[in-house]
């Protein structure tokens, strides 16, 4: 539809330009210099018409008559361009240069034509305008490249092109700062975005002062193309820019001009498709097809000027001292070089001389593994051999075997397995100058041609050898790399350390700014693979062309590599040997097992302990786990396996932690930055389980270099895998970023130390005045972690505790949270706190944790009922019983039979005592007669009269009376014996008078 649009004006501009000749008869005949030619747009069967366009309508008559041009998809070749009055293709002139059908913008003294920088905040909507705090964030153009912004703030940089035929484009960029987002991606004229993979959206980080190229393929029509930058920058320090530069665009349908070359350029030959940068010490002018030579008595020019500059007078700036080679008798010298390309001049008013060399001294030591043959120069010890770089190389006794590395400590000249080299940031490599320069007891930064030049020293390793004795499958370094440095710097210099894995992308490592004190830095290798280890120095990121700050320096004192797999050998260490009592070959021990002393062979490490990498041959070698912790089968870590037992007084708590999962995740904020950046910090926590369970935070912006195997599993070059990791999270939503942006991810925990309930564990503090206080009997359990991996701020590394806590009332994956006091989990920036409550941290249940309930008995059954003891404080284990129903009828016939014979005990009791009452008053009364009786002269009552039965001893009888009571089992024989007749009671009467035994 537009394009229609577009025909219909170029229509109405012919009929207009037409209508004015007709009305203008009388006025000059235009000449070829008052027009210019012009297609229309192509129509649909693809063919368009050349028309003249005046400069300045009606100045002339008689413009020429629209013409048939040529079909849509012709175009000229590289250093052609479109002749319009014979649309034919003709060679560009000198100094100028045509990519026939393409456009280059190598020239950024201004903002070319087309191009727009626009400023968005991360905070607000991609429609809406920048806030004012992003204003002044832009593309800045410097002359030979782009810079970006250095703040947080999106800044894209736009340019839309159309193009007749499927082309690409081209740019050379230098992105060396993860702090920054840096993506490119092209859009449709309906500001749709077009489909790219990953690796051509988000760009790769180069090498410090490289420049990397990206190339991108591009459809037909419409294409807006953009480069945007931005991210969350939580540095103090300015960071790093992109820069961009020679912009390349192929698939327009022609070019009908040649383009001049730019200052400090030439072509000299017609037909150029580039244009050559001016040899040094000569300039050029804007569309040049030669050079002019500068007056190098008092003038210079670097490469690719557009002048000549004058000579300043020579200072202390402009030389540098090194140490030459040791010569055959083993002696050296300072001397002094001026800095090349020499630029200043000597013996002029003000100007210092370059000053005399030294005397000559003694040639340091060879470093470790080397050895001086009576030569000027150090050699490296044979195969098999070794030595400390004071004596001649020996051969490692029988049972030992040497112990491959590096290790560079004196400095007469650089090894031969390491490079320098100098990058200045918006031009090419400086091969002039010296990176870094040898200096006896040390290495330090060279001058450089300006002072934000990246001064660089590299060391390549393509792989490490463990020891014979090791095996690959029970270590988890393969080897580390250790080196003492210290900067001393006047300016915002920056001292950077990087590798390079398998040659897919630089990262850094670690770095350090402005005057740093002497100190070590030691980093491992986790896997075996070719690396390079690179140093760079720079003074200051500011632009520069000058040497302001050449006494800013780095030293580097020593550099130790471990196992490298072409390295030499310092000095040997014992190995297992074979089984076999005549062979004295070194053997590989199975994982898991260390090299004892006394028999050399290889001996298994105890049950839950890990294998020290590189320790001394012994039992030593093997260290112990923490508490409520275990290793792995072949020793190389200890893990917990999600049980944990706990025992105060006489009760063991058993816990299991298995529903908490293998892994947890926080997100944490959201946080803003000093311009209100949104972001968030994800931590990923993985309490149990060993290698293959652990955490994985990824960075999908800068790791694109991984293969599809890995990009499946998340696990990328710059993937952080380990118990503990956090990244940086940029929300979808913001910024116009289409995904979440995931970066900046670090290791926060590698080392599982052990769980406990205590507060301290190797010198690791859990603070519970971070976190809300217990009121459950069950106590905390803490996971103690450690990264012994040391940064800048924090030199022994950064440690973790995760303290866990039951809650019954929440789900058993429950809640993880960090201290209120310190939003970012750390307060101090090294130990970092996790608070994870959740019934999942619950003991496990047992037969104490509930009880039995007896129902009542209904219909003579009754209910047996099991319920938990409240408040519940367990999961899982045991169960609680089903309920039950049973008969109470033996029950009810104890309690019948009690009762029963309760019944009937009360009712015998009552009988008897009415009945014996009833006697007692009988007795009582035959005894008051028998007194009364016993008062008179031996005369008793007729009735009531005794018989005294003859025979007897009346003379023994007493005047006394004696009541013999009965037994119970003398009344109830006589109970018994009621019906027989015999129904008598003794009674025996004494009296001083007489004795009878009275019968009734």
């Amino acid at each position: 539809m537009r394009s229609s649009a577009r025909f219909v004006a170029r229509c109405a501009l012919i009929l207009y330009t037409l209508f004015f000749i007709d009305g203008s008869k009388g006025q000059r005949q235009c000449t070829e210099t008052d027009y210019y030619y012009e297609y229309t747009e192509c129509d649909s069967t693809g063919s368009r018409w050349r028309v003249a366009i005046p400069q300045n309508p009606g100045f002339c008559t008689g413009l020429p008559q629209p013409v048939r041009g040529t079909e849509c998809t012709f175009s000229c070749r590289a250093g052609e361009f479109l002749e319009m009055s014979a649309q034919e293709c003709t060679q560009c002139a000198a100094g100028s240069y045509s990519l026939g059908s393409g456009i280059r913008f190598d020239q950024w003294d201004t903002m070319p034509a087309g191009f727009r920088s626009v400023a968005t905040s991360l905070g607000n909507d991609p429609k809406r305008d920048a806030q004012p705090t992003c204003n002044s964030s832009s593309w800045v153009p410097q002359g030979n490249y782009l810079e970006s912004n250095r703040d947080e703030c999106t800044v894209s940089l736009i340019y839309a092109v159309h193009l007749k035929k499927q082309g690409y484009v081209s740019f050379e960029y230098q992105y060396p700062d993860k702090s920054l987002l840096f993506e490119f991606f092209i859009q449709n004229d309906q500001c749709q975005e077009m489909d790219q993979s990953s690796n051509t959206k988000w760009l790769q980080l180069t090498n410090h002062g490289e420049w990397g190229t990206h190339t991108v393929n591009l459809k037909s029509g419409t294409n807006i193309l953009y480069w945007r930058t931005g991210g969350v920058v939580m540095r103090s320090s300015v960071v790093k820019p992109v820069l961009l530069k020679n912009i390349q665009i192929e698939g327009v349908a022609y070019t009908s001009e040649c383009f001049p070359c730019k200052p400090g350029s030439f072509s000299r030959i017609p037909g150029s498709s580039t244009c050559e940068s001016c040899p040094r010490d000569t300039y050029s002018g804007h569309g040049a097809s030669s050079c002019t030579p500068c007056n190098t008595t008092t003038e210079y020019a670097e490469e690719g000027s557009s002048e000549c500059k004058n000579r300043p007078p020579c200072s202390k700036k402009d030389y540098f001292q090194i140490h030459t080679p040791c010569d055959h008798e083993g002696k050296t010298q300072v001397i002094y070089k001026w800095i090349e390309p020499k630029i200043c001049l000597e013996g002029i008013s003000g100007a210092e001389a370059l000053p005399e060399s030294g005397e000559q001294e003694e040639c340091p030591p060879c470093n470790p593994g080397f050895y001086n043959n009576d030569t000027a120069t150090c050699s490296p010890c044979p195969a098999g051999t070794y030595s400390d770089g004071l004596k001649p190389c020996s051969r490692c006794p029988a049972g030992t075997e040497p112990i491959l590395g590096y290790e560079y400590k004196w400095w007469n000249v650089l090894p031969s397995n390491m490079k320098t080299s100098c990058f200045n940031v918006g031009n090419t490599k400086c091969d002039h100058m010296n990176g870094w320069e040898a200096a006896r007891d040390h290495i330090h930064s060279g001058a450089g041609s300006s002072d934000n030049d990246y001064l660089i020293l590299n060391i390549h390793v393509p792989g490490f050898k463990l020891p014979t004795s090791e095996s690959s499958q029970s270590v988890t370094e393969f080897g580390r790399i250790t080196f003492e440095f210290e900067t001393s710097c006047m300016a915002d210099c920056e001292f950077y350390f990087m590798m390079d894995i398998n040659r897919e992308s630089t990262t850094v490592v670690q770095s350090w700014e402005k005057t740093q004190k002497r100190q070590t830095y030691t980093h491992t290798m986790l896997k075996n693979a070719a690396v390079s280890y690179t140093w760079a120095f720079q003074r200051t990121n500011q632009p520069s062309d000058v040497r302001r700050y050449v006494n800013d320096v780095a030293r580097i004192f020593s550099i130790t590599v471990t196992n490298a797999v072409d390295g030499v050998s310092s000095s040997c260490r014992a190995c297992a040997l074979s089984t076999q009592l005549s062979s004295s070959a070194c053997v590989p021990c199975p994982p898991g097992h260390y090299i004892d002393t006394l028999t050399s062979k290889c001996l298994e490490c105890p049950r839950n302990s890990y294998l020290e990498p590189h320790a001394t041959p012994g039992s030593d070698a093997c260290k112990a786990c923490g508490p409520a912790s275990r290793s792995d089968k072949d020793h190389r870590l200890c893990y917990s396996d999600c049980h944990f037992t706990h025992t105060e007084g006489n009760v063991t708590l058993s816990f299991d932690f298995s529903p908490l999962g293998s892994a947890g995740s926080l997100m944490n904020g959201p946080k803003f930055t000093s311009k209100g950046t949104k972001y968030f910090h994800m931590f990923n926590i993985s309490l149990c389980g060993g290698q293959d369970r652990m955490a994985v935070c990824t960075d999908n912006t800068t790791d694109v270099s991984a293969s599809s195997s890995q990009s499946e599993k998340a696990e990328g070059s710059s993937a952080v895998k380990t118990f503990i990791c956090q990244s940086t999270i940029i929300p979808a939503s913001r910024q116009g970023f289409h995904a979440a942006l995931s970066s900046q991810s670090i290791n926060l925990a590698d080392t599982f130390l052990g769980a406990t309930v205590d507060d301290n564990l190797e010198g690791i503090k859990a603070r519970p005045n971070l976190f809300p206080q217990k009121s459950k009997k069950v106590p905390d359990i803490n996971f103690f972690f450690r990264s012994f991996e040391g940064t800048s701020s924090c030199e022994s590394g950064r440690s973790t505790v995760v303290t866990l806590r039951c809650n019954p009332d929440m789900s058993t994956k429950g809640v993880l949270s960090v201290p209120s006091r310190c939003p970012e989990g750390t307060c101090d920036g090294c130990t970092f706190h996790f608070f994870w409550e959740s019934s999942g941290a619950c003991p496990t249940c047992t037969m104490r944790d509930y009880h039995l309930i007896e129902g009542v008995c209904k219909g003579g059954q009754q209910d047996m009922l099991y319920v938990w003891t409240e408040p519940k404080l367990c999961i899982g284990g045991v169960t609680l019983p089903d309920k039950k129903t049973v008969p109470c009828q033996g029950m009810e016939f104890w309690v019948h039979l009690g009762a029963g014979t309760g019944i009937f005990t009360a009712v015998l009791l009552v009988c008897l005592t009415c009945y014996f009452w009833k006697k007692n008053k009988r007795l009582e009364y035959k005894y008051s007669r028998l007194v009364m009786s016993a008062n008179k002269e031996c005369e008793m009552p007729v009735a009531d009269s005794c018989a005294v039965m003859e025979g007897e001893n009346e003379g023994d009888m007493e005047d006394e009376i004696v009541y013999t009571k009965p037994s119970l089992f003398g009344k109830l024989k006589a109970i018994a014996s009621k019906g027989n007749g015999e129904r008598y009671e003794n009674v025996q009467l004494n009296s001083s008078h007489s004795k009878a035994l009275v019968w009734s």
